[in-house]
């Protein structure tokens, strides 16, 4: 009977300790208008398909492709969300530890002499004792504090997961920017170049003239003054070029003196030649990192409700020590005084609990917050989409219109040098045609330029890039 008993007690200390208090966590859903198509995603610009996990591959360039390598394998924030995954990751271990019973190993010796007052008769007042001993402790979980804990960890490690993926989305995507506005920053400047070099035979024709008398000083002055504003664009083009340049060493963990040649090398800027492919608001929110990552908070502050509930009730130890006390060494080993002790332990805060339950609040006020910055990241993840969305393909109506005027603006400045050798035309009317192409030129490399970094802001804000190591390291995270 009373082995029966005392297996009955241990059935309902295991029944009790499934029980956990608090909150379970339940994922949020995204409402309809959250799931569907993309507000604006009617563009042939863009299809349907899932994203490409390695984005920046569709731009068919080896040397992107090795940038990007090299930043996810060696970017300098990247090495710190990683560093922040393992010390959340070990936390975790370190949490599920405490399902396991606690052991340590103690030993002590002593050498004293025993006050007078306190001696026997007999026996030497100068002494050695000497123990060992084994101690063990367990927690038995009642109301799950210690579940809760490991949930509160395992939501730690997974938001750091997540935000270790969201760096990996912005690095890759910042390294392709990089890339794209060194490239678009060398093909605007080769069109400043050639805008010179034509308005420098401009002024060749117009010197001509005006050294044949049939021109006058002030038309040599104003192509001249045309020809030195389009020269003083290429400073800044220059630079513009080298800062893009230098970030992109940044970015992929080397010093501006180590970044290869090939990196500057491309003269055109990057360009795709199909739709982007961008899917819709559901395949979106679970691709995000960020979004992933809040969720995963907003599991852990909801596990510390029940850690802060299971506060409320007593705590409950089981605990137990083997050892032996002997005068010398040989004592502790040879059958010496053996001694063991074995029995639970009860702690509980009662009956002043106000402190308990104002942790319990605490606990709910930062759960209330984590679940208002999850929907927060999820509506700034869609704004960011579809504004990228309305942006390129905006973009990409406006370079057709400047497309069409740079066409027309170079018909007009070709007829006009024309006509002003035949000495049909002044060089006023060549002037405004020259200036009018060179405006349009600019026009036309700089929406190249914005058309390429709404790619990649696009590319960015649908979060791909995370799910596949481009440098062969790491492998990808779990969804």
């Amino acid at each position: 009977m009373t082995r029966t008993l005392r297996l009955l007690a241990v059935s309902s200390l295991l029944t009790l300790a499934a029980c956990a208090v608090g909150p379970n966590h339940v994922a949020p859903t995204p409402k309809p208008a959250e799931a569907g198509a993309f507000v604006k995603s009617a563009s042939p610009a863009f299809t349907q398909e899932e994203v490409s996990g390695e984005w920046w591959r569709l731009y068919k360039d080896p040397v992107l492709d090795g940038l990007v390598s090299d930043a996810l394998a060696h970017n300098t924030d990247l090495r710190q969300a990683v560093a922040n995954l393992d010390r959340a990751r070990a936390v975790l271990r370190e949490t599920r530890n405490g399902r396991l019973p606690q052991t340590s190993i103690g030993a002590s010796g002593q050498y004293g002499r025993v006050p007078e007052i306190q001696s026997v008769q007999g026996f030497d007042r100068t002494n050695s004792q000497f123990d060992v001993g084994l101690n063990i402790s367990y927690e038995v979980d009642l109301f799950g504090r210690v579940s809760r804990s490991i949930e509160a960890a395992r939501g730690d490690a997974a938001a750091a997961e997540g935000t270790r993926d969201a760096v990996r989305v912005a690095v890759a995507a910042e390294t392709a920017r990089a890339y794209a506005d060194a490239s678009a920053a060398s093909q605007r400047l080769t069109v400043a170049e050639r805008t010179v070099s034509l308005i420098d035979q401009t002024l060749t024709i117009t010197t001509k003239r005006f050294e044949a008398g049939r021109g006058t000083r002030l038309d040599v002055a104003r192509v001249a003054a045309l020809r030195d504003q389009q020269r003083a664009v290429l400073p800044p083009l220059r630079a513009e070029r080298d800062g893009a340049l230098f970030r992109l060493a940044t970015l992929t963990g080397r010093a501006p003196a180590d970044l290869p040649p090939s990196a500057g090398a491309r003269q055109t800027v990057l360009k795709l030649d199909q739709p982007i492919p961008i899917g819709d608001g559901r395949a979106l929110l679970a691709r995000r990192p960020d979004v992933r990552a809040a969720e995963r908070r907003l599991a852990a502050s909801t596990a510390r409700i029940g850690i802060a509930t299971a506060d409320l009730y007593p705590r409950i130890n089981f605990g137990g020590s083997v050892g032996a006390t002997g005068t010398s060494l040989g004592d502790l080993f040879t059958g010496g005084p053996f001694r063991w002790l074995l029995g639970p332990l009860l702690n509980w805060s009662f009956p002043n609990q106000e402190a308990n339950r104002a942790r319990i609040e605490q606990a709910e006020a930062g759960t209330a917050a984590a679940l208002a910055a999850f929907d927060g990241t999820v509506l700034t993840a869609l704004r960011e989409t579809e504004t990228a969305l309305s942006v390129y393909a905006n973009e990409l109506d406006r370079r057709v219109a400047l497309n069409d005027a740079r066409t027309a603006a170079d018909t007009a400045a070709r007829l006009a040098r024309a006509q002003l050798r035949e000495g049909k035309t002044d060089s006023l009317a060549v002037l405004d045609a020259e200036r009018s192409l060179a405006q349009t030129e600019g026009d036309l490399a700089l929406s190249d330029a914005r058309v390429a970094t709404a790619q990649v802001d696009l590319f960015r804000a649908l979060g791909g890039g995370w799910q596949a190591d481009a440098a062969g390291g790491a492998p990808a995270a779990s969804r």
